[in-house]
């Protein structure tokens, strides 16, 4: 135990004693992604050049670009974490993130990039009425990437007063404002094709990072995984538990379920994700991305295990636990034990860069919602100049940036792990059932897509409100406050089928029946890409 508060204390040290060199590191990192996304900037012109970088990326490099828009801090920091003080059950969110990635292949990717143009709503009013459509799918995008966005600045917070000692909440809310105006910078300046090279390049460092520090851990364990094993058993105060499930959910496997449903169909249905397969040129290009992106997110997700049961074994769950940032702070403190400050800066830089290449992309997506779903084809109903769509999605960008600023500055100390949780859940309730409905089944009409998409959503906000999420435990929103109603963390076990159910039952209600031509053409389309370079173009 002596040793462990000694490991404890001499990070914590190092850590203060050495924000020049973590600065420096930092510093290096924007100075050469900013250096990028100018240098990708000079060609951004027209909308399909802002919110689709012009079409021109191939399927490997949207594949890194993907696997960079999807491994978030939640993925690198939080997963890590996890399987350092639940072991096993930590594990789990690993498998479901990246199974969520069949249901994208396998259903969305390829009809996605076929029938649309640059944003989810394309798809979803293609042979639906447009103007409720489209603002049903502006609504719920919105409240996806501004969940997603809270969190990724609250964790900005949580990171950099880790790295650089800061302990005081005014620190912290300069670190969480620094990270909106780089954001903002990065998406006014670069567009999708500037935050395409920012994803590629931290996916290049943040997979690169990893490997490195499992050779480490491995290399440690004479390169057995049984010997690491037994050295996490030996240093967890749980034992033997740690390598078996129910250490997180065996008290409620209810919860687990719901959070496994929310995960593995969430993910086809983020809206910054699909955003990516317009960034190519073709819907083969498309499937390849999302072939590229499954293997290196499989990577990515099988060496969190070495490094989540590494750091339980090097630096002990105790000392996670005590440290800033709590169970975020596991990858850091394992750099650390490992490679000392400069591996601890330089992983530490990586996660930054991840999440400030996450929210440039979530940035993006909701200022091309806005721009084009309820500014170009709602207000003006398609009567736009060439350069107005963009003038309006770059202002948007500011407004998005200043609200994530003070969302972010608002949730720091609190339960913020939900807000990643009720992304997916919103995700899955209010965007895939329509998505799913409107790509396969031609009897779907705007009446089933209107109450899926506010159903899906208004769900899934009232159970989020109602659960020990906000009520009734320490861990709370409102600490220690109240009793929770619905007993659950994660809504996803009621508000998707709920989704999938106010689909069906707007669709077989309604007494006007939809353009069977168009949902022909959208079939057509959808499954071969015949026209679709046409509509691309446009």
């Amino acid at each position: 135990m002596n040793d462990v508060l000694a490991t404890l204390d001499a990070a914590v040290q190092t850590v203060e004693n050495n924000p020049v060199l973590n600065i420096s590191i930092f510093g290096a990192f924007v100075a050469v992604t900013l250096f990028i996304v100018i240098r990708a900037s000079r060609n951004s012109k027209t909308a399909a050049d802002y919110y689709a970088a012009g079409r021109s990326f191939t399927g490997p490099q949207n594949g890194f670009a993907i696997a960079g828009d999807y491994l978030s801090a939640a993925s690198f920091l939080g997963i890590v974490g996890a399987i350092a003080i639940n072991g096993y059950d930590g594990f789990l969110y690993s498998i479901g993130f990246l199974v969520a990635w069949l249901v994208a292949l396998l259903l969305v990717a390829e009809l996605m990039r076929n029938t649309g143009k640059f944003t989810m709503a394309d798809v979803l009013s293609f042979r639906l009425k447009e103007r409720p459509v489209r603002m049903a799918a502006a609504i719920t995008t919105l409240a996806v990437c501004f969940f997603y966005l809270l969190a990724q600045m609250a964790g900005a917070g949580g990171l950099v007063s880790l790295l650089l000692g800061i302990t005081e909440r005014v620190g912290q809310s300069i670190v969480v404002a620094v990270v909106g105006i780089l954001m903002i910078v990065y998406v006014l300046i670069g567009g999708m094709k500037g935050t395409t090279w920012v994803q590629i390049v931290k996916a290049f460092l943040l997979i690169g990072g990893a490997v490195v520090m499992t050779v480490w851990v491995l290399a440690i364990n004479g390169f057995s995984l049984n010997t690491l094993l037994e050295s996490a058993v030996a240093a967890s105060p749980k034992g033997d538990a740690v390598l078996a499930p129910g250490l997180q959910y065996g008290k409620n496997p209810w919860d687990f379920i719901s959070l496994a449903l929310a995960l593995v169909l969430g993910t086809a249905g983020l809206p910054h994700v699909l955003m990516r397969f317009y960034t190519v040129p073709t819907a083969k290009e498309a499937r390849r991305s999302v072939v590229w992106a499954i293997w290196l997110i499989g990577l990515f997700y099988i060496l969190t295990l070495v490094l989540g049961y590494g750091a339980g074994a090097l630096v002990g769950a105790d000392t996670i636990l005590a440290a800033p940032g709590g169970v975020n702070a596991a990858a850091p403190l394992l750099a650390f034990a490992l490679g000392g400050p400069l591996l601890l800066g330089f992983i530490s830089a990586v996660a930054f860069a991840t999440i400030l290449a996450v929210v440039a992309g979530l940035t993006i997506t909701a200022a091309a919602s806005f721009a084009h779903d309820i500014y170009a084809n709602v207000v003006k109903k398609g009567d736009v100049p060439p350069d107005g769509e963009v003038k309006v999605a770059r202002r948007t960008v500011i407004v998005i940036g200043v609200l994530a600023i003070l969302g972010g500055i608002g949730v720091q100390g609190q339960n913020v792990a939900f807000l990643v949780a009720l992304a997916f859940a919103v995700a899955a309730s209010a965007n895939l059932p329509t998505i799913l409905f409107s790509l396969f089944w031609r009897k779907f009409t705007t009446r089933g897509a209107v109450w899926s998409m506010y159903g899906g959503l208004g769900s899934a906000l009232v159970l989020i409100f109602l659960s020990p999420v906000f009520w009734g435990t320490p861990t709370s929103v409102f600490a220690d406050t109240g009793v929770a109603v619905w007993p659950l963390n994660n809504p996803g076990i009621v508000s998707i089928p709920l989704g999938f159910f106010l689909g069906w039952l707007g669709s077989v209600t309604s007494r006007t029946a939809e353009d069977r031509r168009k949902a022909a053409e959208m079939d057509v389309r959808s499954l071969t890409g015949y026209g679709a370079e046409k509509a691309s173009n446009h």
